[in-house]
């Protein structure tokens, strides 16, 4: 079984697999003065061909660090944002075809409050809280999209990796 440490989130270091931004520390450009202050267009997610987007929740448990599973979504970006603890992300570049590339899986620390968004054909499944028990999660996604354009897929027990509790960079 392969072993990773974690990244830290950067720019650099995310951008081929996406974007991201912290709401609950925003910058960049805003309109207004204190006390109300709106921080504009900070991340972008395409929905694809659909026209409504779905926000859903995902609460992540506690269980071992170790990667067993991957999904792509073909067709449209997934955003999500940690809303009460940080968060342990998984991903991977896209492919051409429906093979989770496991020697290319990085896994990325997303601080609380932070939201991302996940690229089209880019790797990725639940993560793991990162020193907390339980952490919600929440998915925006175009409507219907785990019954549309959803590929789930469970990782051969030699290619599973996992997750040590040290940074790399």
């Amino acid at each position: 079984m392969r072993k990773t440490g974690i990244k830290r989130l950067s720019k650099e270091s995310f951008e081929q697999y996406g974007s991201y931004a912290s709401i609950l520390e925003p910058s960049g450009p805003a309109f207004g003065e204190e006390p109300v202050v709106f921080y504009r267009d900070m991340v972008q997610q395409s929905l694809g061909f659909a026209t409504t987007a779905s926000y859903s929740s995902c609460v992540v448990n506690q269980r071992p660090w170790v990667i067993t599973n991957s999904e792509v979504h073909d067709y449209c970006h997934e955003t999500i944002l940690c809303l009460d603890g940080d968060y342990l992300m998984h991903v991977a570049p896209a492919t051409f075809d429906k093979a989770i590339p496991a020697d290319q899986i990085e896994v990325f620390l997303i601080p609380k409050g932070t939201l991302v968004n996940v690229k089209a054909g880019v790797w990725h499944q639940a993560g793991f809280p990162y020193n907390c028990e339980r952490v919600h999660i929440l998915c925006v996604l175009p409507e219907r999209t785990y019954a549309r354009d959803c590929y789930c897929f469970n990782l051969p027990k030699k290619d599973q990796i996992e997750v040590l509790p040290e940074f790399v960079d």
